[in-house]
């Protein structure tokens, strides 16, 4: 990471003062919420308001809020300043009910900026550095955030989006991009096709970034090794918090930094809504502290992590949330069991002769009885002799793990489906889909 005296955009808050920004941020997001009709309804019915709030353990007294709450208020839900003072909007990319349409002020759009621009800092990348952005632009967050993040920081920018392996890659030659900005479907894709095509040589990146889906150790590495980089990094964010940049890994690659002078972050169990102890799952609940247009007041993103406790080795003293294992709302129940994604990730990443590409489908027979089938890609470098012990061994490991009983294959390396966006890797077909 830069050094504390010679970083533009991170600052170095001890933990005294992240507690006392923390604490005037979130009075001030009490005052901004009560703007909005929809939040002094939420506030007013647990009875505390700005003067109410002497500690950051009232903050336990406020209300929670969900995506109904954004749902509710469509188009422009728990909007807080006139609307001749919003400068944009984004929208999430779901692709259930109504679009989540979250309002920005000029500020925010700073504020998004700036996040973006620690993360590129974070991340080892200086002014001189050029910057080829493969994620999505429009309504989405992502294009917008690693844009104006890189502009800010003062990187050449490449706007190109998703998609268009041959046009990237060519467009990475011709322009000489250091760093690339993806999914990490994106970016693995991206990496097969220039070590196929023999072209890494010719490539001048040294750093990926990497985005909008949980990506695996083995995933990380793969992509580090095929491109010949010095590192490679994951980012948090979504739609609700501005967008990507809401935290990143370091080089330790020990959880992920938030910007803890933006947003409170709590862990709470999904069930009993009650804080956990830090180092353990649950439910990640964000509260923001500068955000003008659209608060955000302990919401609830469903997103499963943890706190991690402790400093980290790279000596940033922002705190830690762990990679996002699940969510909440996408918990596969499978004959009474309740199985995370990341859990059966975790399992696949104990055993070296497999690669980071996996998939999961659920069926059910005609008798009503659930089976799961997961399939993982065979690592780049494995021969396929041993594929049935393998099968097994990872079928006994989880088995004794998450406690169900699954069919295991090993399939040949690249054999799943690639994308240049989030890839599909739970397909339940239970219900007729």
């Amino acid at each position: 990471m830069p050094d504390a005296k010679s970083s533009r955009f991170i600052p170095d808050h001890s933990p005294e003062r992240l507690r006392e920004i923390q604490l005037h941020g979130l009075r001030w997001t009490l005052a901004q919420a009560q703007k909005s009709p929809q939040y002094r309804a939420l506030l007013d019915g647990c009875g505390v308001g700005p003067l109410d709030i002497r500690s950051l353990d009232d903050l336990r007294r406020l209300p929670l809020t969900d995506v109904e709450d954004l749902r509710r208020g469509y188009p422009l839900p728990l909007v807080c300043v006139p609307e001749e003072q919003i400068a944009r909007i984004h929208a999430s990319s779901g692709t259930t009910g109504k679009r989540k349409i979250l309002a920005y002020t000029k500020a925010d759009t700073e504020t998004f900026s700036l996040q973006m621009a620690r993360c590129y800092e974070l991340a080892g990348l200086t002014p001189a550095d050029r910057m080829q952005v493969a994620v999505g632009y429009g309504l989405w967050t992502a294009g917008a955030g690693f844009q104006l993040g890189s502009e800010l920081f003062g990187m050449l920018t490449v706007p190109v989006g998703p998609g268009n392996l041959e046009m990237h890659l060519q467009l990475l030659a011709d322009m000489g991009a250091t760093c690339f900005g993806a999914t990490a479907s994106m970016a693995l894709l991206l990496a097969e096709e220039a070590e196929r095509a023999g072209l890494t040589e010719k490539l001048r990146l040294r750093k990926v970034i990497c985005g909008a889906e949980t990506r695996s150790e083995k995933m990380r590495l793969a992509i580090e090794e095929k491109l010949g980089l010095e590192g490679s990094y994951d980012i948090a964010g979504m739609t609700e918090m501005y967008g990507p940049g809401t935290a990143i890994d370091c080089d330790a690659h020990d959880g992920l930094h938030y910007w803890a002078d933006l947003f409170i972050i709590e862990v709470l169990d999904p069930q009993t809504l009650e804080p956990v102890p830090d180092g353990e799952v649950g439910e990640m609940v964000v509260t923001s502290l500068r955000k003008e247009a659209v608060p955000l007041i302990r919401y609830r993103t469903h997103d499963l992590t943890r706190l991690i406790p402790g400093e980290c080795a790279c000596g940033l003293s922002m705190p830690r949330h762990d990679r996002i294992l699940g969510r909440s709302d996408d918990m596969i129940i499978y004959r009474g069991v309740n199985i995370y994604p990341g859990q059966i990730m975790d399992v696949i990443g104990e055993f070296p002769e497999l690669g980071g590409e996996y998939q999961i489908e659920l069926t059910r027979d005609e008798r009503g009885i659930d089976h799961l089938a997961l399939t993982v890609e065979r690592a780049a470098d494995a021969t396929a002799g041993g594929d049935a012990a393998l099968a097994e061994a990872v079928a006994a490991r989880l088995r004794a793990r998450i406690l169900a009983r699954m069919d295991v294959k090993v399939a040949d390396y690249a054999s799943l489906p690639r994308t240049f966006s989030k890839s599909k890797r739970v397909l339940d077909r239970r219900y007729g889909s």
